[in-house]
């Protein structure tokens, strides 16, 4: 169960905070939960709070080449939208908030161990480990604003993130939901290409 955690570091609403996470950064201000509605017409996700409130919800315009992205707090009002951008050889989500900040994220660099995407737009880094489910994100000064993790095995694809800096908690949701839709559409890939290589 010890190695089991250092690897991931998912946990359900309600359990206790990585003690990976615990011993490299302390308690969260917040942690949030998400889990994708993936029988929808509109694909859409939840984000919940430790006792299950829903505090954001994100929908997806379906079909869309661009998977044009809304993400809305509690009281329905726009903090954020994410769109994909076509055409490129790496997957990127291009995401600008309810203020007019916007910023790229991209997955060209993200292999089986570790390695760091930078944000541009923010100055951030987003430090992954596909293999382990477990990502850090990081600001321009290299401090510590959250870390997202996705459970191993789940049939509606649950995310756990640990935050570490309220003010930027809108932009860490958006952040979590672009990495969501990226990782999703990568397995997707690779499940098309086994599918016609066998």
């Amino acid at each position: 169960m010890g190695f089991f955690s250092k690897i991931n570091r998912y946990r359900d609403a309600g359990g206790q905070t990585s003690s990976v996470n615990m011993e490299m950064f302390g308690e969260p201000v917040r942690s949030l939960f998400t889990t994708s509605k993936v029988f929808t017409l509109h694909r859409s996700m939840e984000i919940t709070d430790d006792q299950n409130n829903v505090v954001y919800r994100s929908e997806t315009q379906f079909p869309s080449i661009r998977a044009k992205t809304d993400i809305f707090d509690s009281e329905g009002h726009v903090i954020a939208h994410i769109e994909r951008k076509v055409f490129s050889l790496h997957e990127r989500r291009f995401i600008t908030m309810a203020d007019g900040t916007s910023f790229e994220l991209s997955n060209e660099l993200f292999h089986l161990i570790k390695d760091i995407s930078n944000i541009e737009g923010l100055g951030w880094q987003l430090r992954g480990n596909i293999l382990g489910l477990n990502f850090e994100l990081y600001d321009e000064a290299g401090q510590i604003v959250a870390v997202i993790s996705q459970k191993l095995v789940s049939l509606h694809d649950k995310y756990c993130v640990d935050i570490y800096r309220e003010e930027d908690e809108d932009i860490v949701v958006a952040i979590l939901v672009s990495l969501q839709h990226m990782i999703r559409d990568r397995q997707n890939a690779a499940a098309g290409s086994s599918s016609s290589g066998g």
